[in-house]
Parts: C-alpha cells; sequence; structure tokens
C-alpha cells in the first residue's frame, strides 16, 4: 500500500515555480516527520499529488503514518491506496472484487471513480461497469446512489488503477518553512495557542516567546502548551522556545506608572523586548492572540498606541474573530485542555483601564518607568531549542529515567485521551492510571506516598516536564517511565 498525498488548492493555482518550490518543501517536511516513525519510508513528488510508500507493515505504525500526515500543513487530503497496473475495464472489476467483495455482504454500495489520461472509456461507464459486475458476483445487497453503507472509490491515472481503502482530511495551508519567520507571544491561554496554530498553518516558521511574570507553574504550564503545538503541527522545523523574565518589569511597572495605563504599558514593554528576540532569530514579525475588544488594552485605539512602540510588523490572527470560536479551534487542535488548566499569575490588574489610551499620556507615565530593569530582563532571557525543552525545567536535581520498571511500581498514563485512545499503553505487570497531563496537579494529593509512581507520555517531554515539578515540589516518589530511549534528530 501507499499514501497519496493531495495538495492544498492554493497551492495547485500558483505559478509553475512557486508550486514547484512548495511541492518541493511539503516533500522535505513529509520526509523530516514520518521518518520518526518509519525510518525507511520513500517520499516522491509529482507535479499535482506527493506518494509516500511506507517500508513498514506493521498495522499500528501505518495508522501513525497516516496520523501524522493529517497534522502536516500543506496537505488537503490523503488517499491510503493499493496500486495496480490494469488492462481493461473487466481487469478493473475483478482487481476491485477482489479487494472490496467480502466487505459488501448484506450492504448497499455505490462505485465512483475519477479519471485522467486517455482511455476507451468515460469515468460513468466506468462506474457502471464495475458496479454491476459487484451486484451481481457479490453478496451485496444493491446499489444506492444516494445513501450507501459504503463508497468505493478508484483512481484511473493512465495505465495505474488506485484502489482508495481510506480517505483522511489534511490540516490544509502551506508547507511550513515555505513562508517567512515570526515569533509568537504565547501565554498559554487559548488566544496565543490558537494563533500560534493558524501561522504555522500558513507556513510560517513560528518561534515562541514566553514573558514570565511569575510563577515556575505558569512557565512549565506554557513549556507543554508550545512542545505540544510543534511536536504535533511543526515537528518538521526546529524552533526556539524563550523565556523572558519579567518579574521585575512588572514591579516596576506598579511601582512608577498610573494605575489606569499599567495593562497598555506592559503590552509596549513586551514588544520591546519582543523586537530585540525576534531580531534576534531573524524573525519578520510578531504574533499575539489579541482579539478586538477582548479585554480593555484590545480597543482599536490601544492596540495602535502599543503598536506605535515598534517598527516590527504585528500578525494577529484572531483580531475579528469571537471567543467561542477560539474555543473550538482550541478544542480542534487539542489546546483546550491546557488552556482551562493553565496556572496563569497576572501581576498587572488595573482598576479602571483606559480603553482609549492618548499616547502622549502613555508616553508621559513611561518616563517615570526605569528602562534599565527592561535592558536587564532582555539580557537575563533564556533561549533553547524547543526538541531540548525539557532540559530547561528548573528543578532541585535531575529526574530518574525508569526503563523496566518494578511490579510494585504504578504508571502514570499521562498523555491527552486522545492520544491515549488512539494507542493504549498496556502493561500486564504494573497497574496503570489514566490521568491526563491538565489534572495532574490537582490529582497527586491522592497519590500514595509510600508507592512509587512513573509518569508516561509518548516522547518522554512532558512526563520530565511534570516530574521535575513535582520533585522541586518535594514530590521524591514520582519518576519517568521510558521504555525505549528516544533517538535524538537534527532539524533543519
Amino acid at each position: 500500500m501507499k499514501f497519496i498525498v493531495k495538495l492544498f488548492p492554493e497551492i495547485t493555482i500558483k505559478s509553475k515555480p512557486v508550486r514547484k518550490q512548495l511541492t518541493k518543501q511539503l516533500r522535505q517536511n513529509i520526509r523530516r516527520v514520518l521518518k520518526h516513525f518509519d525510518a525507511g519510508v520513500v517520499v516522491v513528488g509529482e507535479w499535482d499529488k506527493i506518494e509516500v510508500v511506507p517500508q513498514t507493515t506493521d498495522p499500528a505504525l501505518i495508522r501513525q503514518l497516516a496520523d501524522a500526515l493529517q497534522r502536516i500543513p500543506g496537505i488537503a487530503n490523503i488517499l491510503e491506496v493499493q496500486e495496480h497496473e490494469f488492462k481493461d475495464l473487466d481487469h478493473i472489476f475483478q482487481l476491485t472484487k477482489e479487494a472490496f467483495g467480502a466487505s459488501l455482504a448484506g450492504k448497499t454500495f455505490v462505485v465512483r471513480v475519477k479519471r485522467a489520461g486517455v482511455h476507451p472509456f468515460k469515468s460513468t461507464e466506468a462506474e457502471r461497469y464495475i458496479g454491476g459486475g459487484l451486484n451481481q458476483h457479490t453478496e451485496a445487497k444493491g446499489v444506492d446512489l444516494r445513501n450507501p453503507d459504503i463508497t468505493i472509490r478508484l483512481e484511473i491515472r493512465d495505465q495505474k488503477l488506485y484502489l482508495i481503502s481510506q480517505r483522511y482530511e489534511g490540516l490544509g495551508g502551506y508547507p511550513l518553512g515555505s513562508q517567512d519567520t515570526v515569533l509568537s507571544l504565547i501565554s498559554g491561554g487559548f488566544d496565543s495557542g490558537v494563533a500560534s496554530f493558524l501561522t504555522m498553518r500558513r507556513g510560517l516558521r513560528t518561534h515562541f516567546c514566553f514573558f514570565n511574570l511569575g510563577g515556575t507553574a505558569h512557565e512549565v504550564g506554557v513549556k507543554q502548551v508550545a512542545c505540544y503545538l510543534w511536536e504535533r503541527y511543526g515537528l518538521s522545523h526546529r524552533v526556539q522556545f524563550v523565556t523572558v523574565p519579567f518579574e521585575e518589569v512588572v514591579a516596576e511597572i506598579i511601582k512608577s506608572v498610573d494605575n489606569s495605563h499599567m495593562g497598555v504599558i506592559l503590552k509596549r514593554m513586551m514588544l520591546r523586548a519582543a523586537e530585540k528576540v525576534a531580531a534576534e532569530l531573524e524573525a519578520s514579525a510578531l504574533v499575539t492572540g489579541e482579539a478586538i475588544a477582548q479585554v480593555s488594552s484590545q480597543t482599536l485605539v490601544n492596540l495602535n498606541v502599543i503598536d506605535s512602540v515598534t517598527d516590527m510588523l504585528v500578525l494577529r490572527p484572531l483580531i475579528t474573530t469571537d471567543k467561542h470560536e477560539i474555543i473550538r479551534i482550541a478544542r480542534q487542535i487539542g489546546t483546550e485542555e491546557f488552556a482551562k488548566n493553565m496556572p496563569e499569575y497576572c501581576g498587572v490588574i488595573s482598576r479602571n483601564p483606559k480603553t482609549r489610551a492618548r499616547l502622549d499620556r502613555v508616553e508621559h507615565e513611561e518616563s517615570k518607568f526605569d528602562f534599565s530593569v527592561l535592558e536587564r530582563a532582555v539580557a537575563n532571557r533564556v533561549r533553547i531549542n524547543i526538541d531540548e525543552i525539557m532540559s530547561s525545567v528548573v528543578s532541585v536535581d535531575d529526574v530518574e529515567t525508569v526503563q523496566i520498571p518494578s511490579t510494585r511500581d504504578v504508571i502514570i498514563d499521562i498523555r491527552h485521551p486522545d492520544e491515549e485512545e488512539r494507542q493504549p499503553l498496556q502493561l500486564t505487570n504494573n497497574e496503570v492510571l489514566k490521568i491526563p497531563f491538565y489534572e495532574l496537579n490537582s490529582a497527586v494529593e491522592d497519590l500514595d506516598p509510600g508507592k512509587r509512581y512513573l509518569l508516561y507520555c509518548d516522547q518522554g517531554v512532558m512526563s520530565q516536564l511534570h516530574a521535575s515539578h513535582l520533585k522541586a515540589a518535594g514530590r521524591d516518589n514520582v519518576l519517568v517511565y521510558r521504555p525505549v530511549e528516544m533517538v535524538q534528530h537534527c532539524y533543519s
């Protein structure tokens, strides 16, 4: 079997040189992502499609390949097919019957054919011939053109027949890395996570910048969100996660600035710092999750005052999006539970915030601010590769990793329920608890202090983050379960 990857429609209408470049980038991205599951996977690009030929025959790995393809930007849909050479219509019927005949017993069906090339028959003639043959020579209940139980899909291209066993919807958008680089200001909430996803989906290589207003728990939570987004939608390209310590900046704002202007001025300080980080990363724009009128600082007047502090383009993918739509997208991409359980910290809350701040008044308030505090915060920023994020967690010691648990150990599967359902963790000698990462902090209070608990996730990143955090909080009985050593990969 193989996968036929169909390009996002906007790619197909580009000029020949641009389309060629986008297809090449997509082919590279597919190869980089899929090699994590099948090192020998073959990816071949053509003008209107890309063929992906797995070397593995393991059904579980095939499912993982299909799932990974659905999360690569630039793909409209994916067809899982069996490829055959054919001679004539009767030969096509025989191949179709062999592939699908048994599954038609007692069910209605319809045959749909797409055709490209020169043939002595039309697509509708092929549908009638194959459908009639299946109706006569199988135990099918009959043909139903409107509401069939089973739709048999075939593609005929020149002298090749593709029997489509499964069709998957792709992510759409442009191949990651085909557009410019941006820096996303991420807080871990609904908005910034969705905004980051949308820029990645549009082909923009997206780095992450977090302004720590105080609290290790919040930093750990934001790192989880960034790592999750990268692993699911941006794995083809290595990016950076930058933490800027903003506690002193917040304290200086509270001390020096009029209360009603604190929110707008904090955003201006963030843009000043982000501009310097972006320049270091050669990013062309900043990305925020702001939407019109969602909070007091997000009126058009205030956003204009905020943006005036920088010459860099500020992208706001959610600017006209309603909150319920943002939450819907967060649910769809898997960041909703992160956001709902994010341990946030806010040190700047105005009693009567300005909704129509005047630039001259804002600049007057900023004249009271000691800008050496901001310079120190930028100088003390911490920048790491996203795939090395676990090593950035502040903890008293390294967390022990266990490959072979004892029979007394309790394994805690902290993966997102969707991931756990796709590939359940099955152990015969150990008790396995299913506690998603976003419930772990509250659930840990009920764990038996006399037992040893091993946290498990697919890549080992989430488990390392949480175990490090819990150990720093005094939970020495929480370790990491890692049955297979992760292979280190390089990403361009």
